[in-house]
């Protein structure tokens, strides 16, 4: 029986992370998990679960499920989240939670010696430098949930890592992929949110539209495969079918392909390195598909790549601060508080001004994670 820890639960990841659980109870059992502040989906996913540690954002949340559930532990805010992660009888840690605050309960998970099935990039956006050499040094798993980071987990397995010759991640393109930048300039926050193949939290579906997600997907790949930035390739494919490739020395090329349903690499992520049943997936059938499409990114288009590439390149500070310019910019946009193309405009803005560092410490990049943040809210007139 592996025993899980969830981190985010009552996000999309988390809650397909419970489906998955319910139909393989004599392989899984969740002990532990967080939610931040969505207590009534919170307390129906404990009707189904029975963890019994449970983190919330706010303490005034954690006070009233104490005084309802006395049988369960309750904890609150970035402690509780490392309480949680590190609690002894925790084999693995799912951490699905979105942004920085993933960062310090995947970093303690590590020095608690617990695998980590990782769907928060942006520990290893922020802080690959931090993380690899913890997992090194800890002799810990590192998992990839995310479903194109799985797909190069799989097509690498039993092959040698130096005959690689690059990776291709593929990317739906988003909610707005047909548009042209003019047509960008007024979009709305509910049409950004339509993402056309896949069911996602808000945060992400707007990186998505921007194509920022798709950046932070590049520089994680660069830690998990360890590859350089010249060897990662984006390539636009609507379908969604083929989830990521690699292509080798010899020209072979190697694809993992499947129909969009994120509880494949998070089933994957914990049974690895076996293949369970997937109950209620749907099995892909090139035949019905018929076509699938693909095309090169247009940098300019897609500025938030350009970006992302240009950030990883610099490495050392530049990264953490293009996730905080952009979680910033990306919260400011879904209240309608700035327009869609604003918001690469305000991380663009913060790389320029920010003082780059070459390799920083946790605590620098917690002080650069709201600088870069603060910088955004002031352009704003937030602050």
């Amino acid at each position: 029986m592996k025993k899980i820890c969830v981190l985010g639960v009552t996000g999309s990841i988390g809650q397909q992370t419970v489906d998955v659980v319910k139909h393989h109870r004599d392989e899984f059992e969740i002990v532990a998990m967080s939610a931040g502040r969505n207590i009534d989906l919170l307390e129906q996913t404990m009707t189904v679960i029975h963890a019994k540690h449970i983190c919330v954002q706010n303490e005034e949340d954690m006070l009233y499920l104490q005084r309802k559930y006395k049988d369960v532990h309750f904890y609150c805010g970035q402690e509780g989240l490392v309480s949680i992660a590190t609690l002894s009888e925790i084999d693995i840690v799912l951490n699905a939670i979105v942004g920085f605050a993933g960062l310090l309960p995947t970093m303690n998970a590590i020095k608690a010696h617990k695998d980590i099935a990782l769907a928060n990039k942006e520990t290893l956006v922020v802080a690959g430098h931090l993380i690899i050499p913890l997992i090194k040094e800890y002799g810990v798993q590192l998992l990839p949930v995310d479903s194109e980071h799985s797909a190069i987990f799989q097509c690498i397995n039993g092959e040698y890592h130096g005959e690689i010759n690059k990776i291709i991640l593929t990317a739906s393109g988003g909610s707005f992929r047909d548009k042209t930048r003019s047509e960008l300039s007024h979009v709305s926050v509910e049409d950004a949110l339509k993402h056309p193949n896949w069911s996602m939290g808000a945060k992400i579906t707007i990186d998505s539209a921007t194509l920022f997600n798709k950046g932070l997907e590049v520089m994680e790949a660069k830690w998990l495969f360890d590859v350089d930035y010249d060897d990662i390739e984006v390539l636009i494919h609507p379908e969604s079918i083929i989830h990521s490739m690699v292509e080798y020395k010899d020209t072979a090329v190697i694809a993992q392909l499947g129909t969009p349903d994120m509880r494949l690499p998070i089933q994957y992520a914990l049974t690895y390195p076996h293949r369970f049943p997937l109950m209620g997936g749907k099995r892909l059938s090139l035949s019905e598909v018929g076509t699938l499409h693909f095309e090169k990114p247009d940098f300019h288009r897609f500025h938030a790549l350009a970006l992302a590439y240009e950030a990883g390149r610099r490495g050392g500070s530049m990264p953490c601060v293009l996730n905080g310019a952009n979680e910033q910019a990306n919260t400011l946009f879904l209240k309608k508080k700035i327009e869609f193309l604003d918001i690469e405009k305000y991380v663009e803005e913060a790389m320029r001004a920010h003082h780059w560092i070459d390799h920083p410490t946790l605590e620098q990049l917690i002080e650069i994670d709201q600088w870069a943040r603060n910088f955004v809210k002031e352009r704003v007139g937030e602050i």
